[in-house]
């Protein structure tokens, strides 16, 4: 192998870790994109009620494996915090919506607040404890079982 070989193999392995890294580190964690908090979404496009207190939405595909471990995950939430409802959207039925919020890959969760705002966003899977600190945003002093 010549030298340049080698320090194009390196390069790409060291590309390819650094991306890793990143990856890794952004995955599902929720936060604030700027033009979130200017869209609200309702009933109507959601095609079920909002949660009184917050609504957890998660954007998910058919054949998306971490999809279900989200589902579990904001299905526990809901059932640890009242008035949080989860409101799971087919991406591919719902291309117009997906678009229109900028939704890039699945799972995506959008956290709401009781008016409908968008107060928090994860693409990937969530951890629950990020998702639980993540309503804090959306309700004032919630607390689980609160």
């Amino acid at each position: 192998m010549t030298t340049t070989g080698l320090w194009v193999c390196v390069a790409v392995l060291a590309a390819a870790s650094l991306f890793g890294v990143l990856h890794r580190r952004t995955n599902g964690r929720l936060k604030v994109r700027g033009r979130d908090g200017e869209r609200r979404l309702g009933a109507a496009e959601l095609g079920a009620e909002l949660g009184e207190r917050a609504t957890l939405v998660q954007f998910s595909s058919a054949f998306c494996q971490p999809c279900r471990a989200t589902r579990r995950t904001l299905a526990e939430v809901t059932g640890i915090v009242d008035g949080v409802a989860h409101v799971e959207i087919d991406a591919e039925d719902r291309l117009e919506l997906v678009r229109e919020l900028g939704i890039l890959r699945t799972p995506t969760v959008l956290v709401l607040d009781a008016a409908g705002r968008i107060v928090r966003r994860a693409s990937g899977a969530p951890r629950k404890a990020d998702v639980i600190a993540a309503l804090g945003a959306a309700v004032p002093g919630a607390a689980p079982g609160a």
